[in-house]
């Protein structure tokens, strides 16, 4: 038979201390937090135990004789046969599942063990089925020959190639050594002997020799060469190397012939070959079977590196293998034995492959030497050049090692530092966080170390820290320093830099994200964060960390500086800006220490206060923030006031003390915010200058009025408007002069409403502008078919009369409208004097320039302009001379009591006789009974709208009434009033209709019903 001595070698770096052994922290007298270790329970033990049971019992029955001869031979022969079957099925199996380059060795050994089951298995079938010994030249000798070859390879496979020319010699040297001294000893005891006694018979001696050799080949291939595995293999790998060893062993006695003679099936020499198989056989799975139990520390444990016992034995190999033949030599020459001249040979060339390898490694040493002195030397000059300081402390928390960094970070003599406590460089108030985080850090490598298995690698990235503390330096000042923290032996070093800039920068940065830049004052930001922590009270684990601890009243005070725009407008941004610092300050003076004052942007500010405090005392200090802020400002020489509008809205009186969830904190301060800004802009509303609390009825406001605009949106989206016209009637012939469009809702049940409140919410947002749009859009195009329907018809003078289209002072002034009809005119083809745009009021006179440039933008492209509602409501008569009008319409307010009230019928002429002497054609609306009529008819009045005419029309009924053309008049109310209107209708006549233009001023007016004479 055949089997292989395998001594096994590690190939990773050296293990470290063990981690159950405690690691102190940089303080030795503050007591460890980390709990002691707690003992793993080792993995794997049971299968081990089982196949030691096995070996135990094989061997137990070899000593025995198992009993019967019968049995022992059965044991001896297939016994050997099902280890190695065993051996082969488990190899060729994890060969095939493995993955890397170990999957070749494995299938090899797994096919060698085939060669071994076959050869047992032979020599059974002669003992046990044929009752017969083996005869010489067997199958089951040449079965067993290819074992050794296979095995050869697959260590070849498994072995780790050299690095270099000089790394292959000297393991070619060193295979050499073992293989000649091993071959020198085993010629001396047996082989020489074995040799001569076949010299007649060459093929026989190759035989017998055959098998000698190539155990020393494989104990010279195992000795000479190292061997690839990981943390997650090695085990395999070991126990592999452990089985053939014990397979070379038995072969080895087996080839003496002391042994060979009494050798017989079943005896104690194959419990060896036995254990062997099984060793190999669980050699695959050992790794799992080991799997949580680390074969060594992890590099983060710390402590000093142990040198492991294969690197030491294969350091040792070469002079173990010159001692094993010299041994050789000794025993022929001390035994009488002739000097056989293979002997003498070996020997020598043994003795000079040890002597040029010694010189091999004096020279690989000499240049290590010198390569590692340069090493020490770069990484010298790294760590003294470098900006860092680097600090080594033992396990006591003492330094020994400080770099010549630290004379320029830290101001200190780094001599002076060794020796010294770590601690005593940190400041008090940071030496309990920077222990905490040292515990934690040492905790955290201790577990890692525990917790390392097979499967990771062993170049595991070391842990570490990051502490950042305060260091004293030598001029007394406290510096911010940032460290990191890792391990170096038993101890720790630190890689420390100053951060003192960086800090401060951060400080900085984080004081201006929550302050605002011009008065210093906490931004919306902060406000926002001081209003959920007031809101909040406490959270579920404890009080949470805000400056409002007493439980009481929580307001916000909102304020908004009145005027501020005029002050930024006449005296400049800059004297605006220190009128805003200015009353920061004040505010500052007038608010309690602990409440919060902040600014939002703008002229606006806002007050947080807490504690126990009634409305009643809020509302006062209210008050004197707005007569602190209403006091005149000297800025530059110069006296400025502004007033405040300030509003108020209070918390909710029943707060958890433990406090709400955070999402409904946070809910609560945006809606409180929302409410006290509601508050200030009701009193700026109404009239400024005053204090304002909040009621549930302001949001119900703002809620009616987004509900409208959305309502809005969607009726013009989709088509909840009906356009009609109400027939503008010239009150001198009873004929059609122009018409107005007028919007109706139309609601859910098809009937047509005056939306009076829905139209006053299209006042504003963009909602108004879509309303606008639609409006002008939908008049003109309607305009545009109608005329050319009717002139189709042959009916082409009913459909000229113009339409005007009523629109507010900031409805006209808003952004497109200009564009609205200008591209309204060009798309639908309506000639611009068909077209007026009635202005429904005047705007302030702030405003009035705006206005102005609007009205003349239309004028020029056309288009007729009229005020109407002239008579009540605002609207300055400076406006009639600034803005170019053509046309001028009392109110329906003036015009309803002209029949009985005198006052109303003065002011109603004296209105009219205003709008003839400035040019203007003049016109009435709400004309809807016919004694109006005839008092507009009497006191010269032009054109008349309103029921005592015609209602609104839709377009059906429109285009009858333009056929139609005349409406009745009544008649006159006598000779006097007859004559005034005769008068008044030839004055017309003379002055080609336009009435007189007044003094210094150009008639450029036209009538509703006619086209401009003339445009600038």
């Amino acid at each position: 038979m055949s089997r292989l001595e395998v001594v096994p070698q590690a190939v990773e770096p050296p293990a470290v201390a063990s981690p159950s052994r405690p690691h102190e922290a940089a303080a030795p007298d503050r007591p460890s937090a980390r709990p002691p270790a707690r003992p793993q329970p080792p993995a794997g033990r049971l299968p081990g135990l089982l196949i030691a049971l096995l070996c135990a019992g094989y061997a137990l029955g070899a000593a025995t004789g198992w009993g019967s001869p019968s049995l022992a031979t059965f044991m001896g022969d297939f016994g050997l046969a099902g280890a190695a079957l065993a051996a082969a099925f488990s190899c060729l199996a994890h060969g095939c599942t493995v993955p890397g380059s170990a999957r070749p060795a494995w299938l090899l050994f797994g096919l060698s063990s085939v060669c071994v089951a076959v050869g047992n298995g032979t020599w059974g079938w002669y003992e046990v089925v044929q009752r017969t010994t083996l005869p010489a030249d067997s199958f089951a000798d040449y079965a067993f020959l290819p074992f050794a070859p296979l095995t050869l390879t697959g260590l070849l496979v498994l072995a780790q190639r050299p690095r270099g020319a000089a790394g292959w010699l000297c393991l070619l040297l060193d295979g050499w050594l073992v293989a000649g001294s091993l071959f020198t000893l085993s010629w001396s005891l047996a082989l020489g002997r074995a040799a001569e006694g076949e010299v007649g018979d060459p093929v026989r001696v190759i035989h017998e020799l055959a098998y000698p050799v190539l155990d020393i080949l494989m104990v010279s291939l195992v000795v000479g060469l190292r061997f690839r595995g990981r943390d997650g293999n090695r085990a395999a790998v070991h126990t592999a190397m452990l089985g053939l060893a014990v397979t070379v062993v038995c072969d080895g006695l087996f080839t003496t012939p002391s042994v060979q003679a009494s050798y017989h099936s079943g005896s104690l020499l194959d419990a060896g070959w036995f254990a062997g198989s099984l060793l190999l056989a669980s050699a695959p799975w050992s790794s799992r079977w080991r799997r949580g139990r680390p074969s060594r520390e992890h590099p983060s444990a710390g402590g000093t590196p142990r040198r492991r016992v294969a690197s030491t034995f294969s350091a040792l190999t070469p002079y173990a293998a010159a001692a094993v033949c010299t041994a050789g030599i000794l025993y022929n020459a001390l035994g009488g034995h002739p000097m056989d001249r293979v002997v003498i040979v070996v020997a020598c060339t043994v003795g000079l492959a040890l002597i040029v390898r010694q010189g091999i490694m004096l020279l690989d040493n000499l240049s290590l030497a010198q390569e590692l002195a340069q090493k020490e030397a770069h990484f010298r000059s790294l760590v003294q050049g470098s900006s860092d300081v680097i600090m080594i402390t033992g396990a006591n928390g003492v330094l020994s090692y400080v770099s010549p960094a630290a004379l320029g970070v830290y101001s200190r003599d780094p001599e002076e530092l060794v020796g010294g406590r770590l601690l005593d460089l940190v400041h008090p108030e940071d030496t309990d966080r920077v222990v905490g985080e040292v515990r934690r850090f040492l905790a955290r490598s201790q577990r890692l170390a525990r917790q390392l298995t097979h499967t990771l690698p062993a170049r595991s990235a070391e842990p570490s820290a990051r502490v950042e503390c305060r260091i004293k330096a030598g001029g007394g000042e406290w510096l911010h320093v940032e460290s990191t923290v890792n391990r170096y032996r038993d101890g720790l070093i630190l890689n420390s830099r100053d951060v003192t800039e960086r800090v401060r920068l951060q400080a900085q940065l984080q004081h201006n994200a929550f302050h605002d830049p011009l008065t210093d004052l906490p931004n919306r930001a902060l406000f926002a964060e001081r209003l959920r922590a007031a809101l909040g009270g406490r959270g579920g684990e404890g009080p949470r960390e805000h400056p409002y601890q007493e439980a009481g009243t929580v307001a916000v005070l909102f304020l908004d500086l009145d005027g501020f725009k005029a002050v930024n407008d006449t005296a400049g941004h800059q004297v605006g800006d220190q009128l805003l610092v200015q009353a920061g300050r004040r505010l500052q003076a007038t608010v309690r220490s602990g409440d919060t004052v902040a600014r939002f942007g703008g002229d606006e500010f806002a007050v947080l206060v807490c504690g126990p405090l009634g409305r009643l005392r809020v509302q006062e200090l209210a008050e004197r923030l707005r007569l602190a802020l209403s006091e005149p400002y000297w800025i530059g020489g110069a006296e400025l006031a502004v007033a405040a509008s300030i509003g108020i809205a209070f918390g909710p009186r029943d707060l958890d003390p433990y406090g709400p969830p955070v999402a409904e904190v946070a809910a609560l301060a945006d809606e409180l915010m929302r409410d006290a800004d509601l508050a200030m802009y009701r009193a700026k509303s109404e009239g400024k200058g005053r204090v304002v609390l909040y009621s549930p009825a302001m949001r119900a406001e703002v809620e009616r009025r987004r509900d409208l605009d959305d309502r809005l949106r969607l009726a013009v989206r989709e088509g909840g408007f009906a356009l009609l016209h109400q027939p503008v009637v010239d009150l001198r012939t009873g004929a059609v002069a122009g018409l107005e469009a007028i919007a109706r809702w139309r609601s859910a049940q098809g009937l047509l409403l005056t939306p009076a409140e829905f139209l006053r919410g299209a006042e504003a947002g963009d909602a108004a502008g879509r309303f606008t749009r639609w409006l002008l859009q939908q008049a003109i195009a309607e305009a545009a078919l109608r005329g050319a329907a009717l002139g189709s018809a042959g009916r082409g003078q009913a459909g000229v009369v113009p339409v005007t289209i009523r629109l507010t002072a900031e409805r006209l002034c808003a952004p497109g409208v200009h564009e609205t009809v200008a591209g309204a005119l060009r798309d639908c083809g309506l000639p611009p004097e068909r077209l007026v745009i009635e202005l429904a009021r005047t705007s302030s006179d702030a405003a009035a320039d705006e206005l102005g440039r609007k009205l003349a933008a239309l004028r020029r492209l056309g288009v007729g302009t009229a005020l109407a509602g002239f008579g009540a409501g605002g609207g300055s008569l400076g406006a009639l001379v600034r803005l170019p009008f053509d046309a001028l319409k009392l109110d329906r307010t003036l015009v309803q009591e002209l029949a009985e009230n005198p006052r109303s019928r003065a002011l109603a002429g004296h209105a009219l006789r205003l709008g003839r002497e400035l040019g203007l054609a003049t016109g009435a609306e709400g004309v809807d009974q016919e004694r109006q009529v005839s008092v507009l008819q009497e006191l010269g009045c032009r054109h008349g709208q309103g029921l005592a005419f015609a209602q609104p029309l839709d377009e059906f009924r429109l285009r009858r009434a333009l056929v139609r053309r005349l409406y009745p008049l009544p008649r006159p109310l006598g000779a006097v009033s007859a004559r005034r209107a005769y008068l008044s209708a030839a004055a017309d006549t003379r002055s080609g209709g336009c009435g007189e233009a007044g003094p210094g001023r150009a008639a450029h007016h036209h009538g509703a019903h006619e086209p401009p004479e003339h445009r600038p």
